[in-house]
């Protein structure tokens, strides 16, 4: 399955030439599923934006690293993830803007992703005057950055008390899991767990929280004009609150009214929402 969300339509405008293409949608939304995920999971998602915002935007559902080809690592998947935009977009030459929406570890993989298509913003003259219109964030392969959004995303991994509900906070069980879970989700497992600083290094996902070496992972961050992180306030048995709304126990709000904090209530779950700055 390739691209959801534009059909035929889509296909058609960009086979068109600048001129023609400039009237259409120049921004490029990259939808990332997660772990043994295909773009089926976002099929919904996809048809959303295309009854909504056909006019404004292009949905690609990020087709690279499907099934078990999300076992191979979140480096791996962020550089092929990182690969397919660079096509989509050459094959676009009017888009502008990118955004991203991803699931679980699609979050991560998108994160890497950013980490290796940014680039940094042209130097200024000491004597220009700076205006709070300049762009100085940097672009995403030389387009805008406008939102990256993850929803239920293991931004701090898997690793410790309760990070994954489904193991009941049992101390053991949880330490258990960080010696076998290469057996069952392969290296992205290893990274999950921050257990793959076997070479030295520290754990990827610890990179991940700066830039590391020619990967400008918080720079690409700070480039996108809104930065959301979409958790589970319960029930999710796979990903913890904490570790998809990026905070510590401590800092899980006791009052889910608080003014940094959204949440929609449902039948079945609670989802939180926090704009990251």
């Amino acid at each position: 399955m390739g691209d959801l969300g534009g059909g035929d339509w889509r296909e058609a405008v960009a086979e068109k030439g600048p001129a023609e293409a400039a009237a259409g949608p120049d921004h490029l939304v990259v939808m990332v599923h997660g772990i043994v995920g295909s773009t089926a999971d976002w099929k919904f998602g996809a048809e959303q934006f295309d009854k909504l915002l056909s006019d404004k935007v292009i949905v690609h559902c990020s087709n690279r690293n499907m099934h078990k080809l999300t076992l191979d690592g979140v480096d791996v998947m962020g550089e092929r993830l990182a690969q397919e935009v660079i096509e989509e977009i050459n094959r676009r030459p009017y888009i502008k803007k990118i955004s991203f929406v991803a699931h679980s570890v699609g979050g991560l993989v998108a994160r890497y992703a950013i980490g290796r298509l940014y680039k940094s913003p042209k130097p200024t003259s000491e004597n220009t005057p700076q205006t709070p219109d300049d762009n100085n964030r940097g672009t995403i392969h030389g387009l805008e950055a406008v939102n990256f959004i993850t929803v239920a995303s293991p931004h701090l991994g898997s690793r410790g008390n309760k990070q994954v509900p489904f193991l009941f906070g049992v101390t053991a069980i949880e330490n258990f899991a960080c010696h076998i879970i290469h057996l069952i989700f392969g290296r992205t497992g290893k990274h999950l767990f921050l257990a793959d600083n076997n070479d030295g290094k520290p754990p990827l996902l610890q990179r991940m929280v700066d830039n590391w070496g020619d990967l400008q992972f918080m720079s690409a961050l700070q480039a996108f004009k809104r930065r959301v992180a979409y958790s589970n306030v319960g029930h999710d048995h796979i990903v913890g609150w904490r570790t998809s709304s990026i905070r510590k126990d401590s800092e899980l709000p006791k009052n889910a009214f608080y003014k940094d904090l959204s949440v929609c209530h449902g039948k079945r779950w609670t989802l939180a929402s926090t704009t990251v700055k």
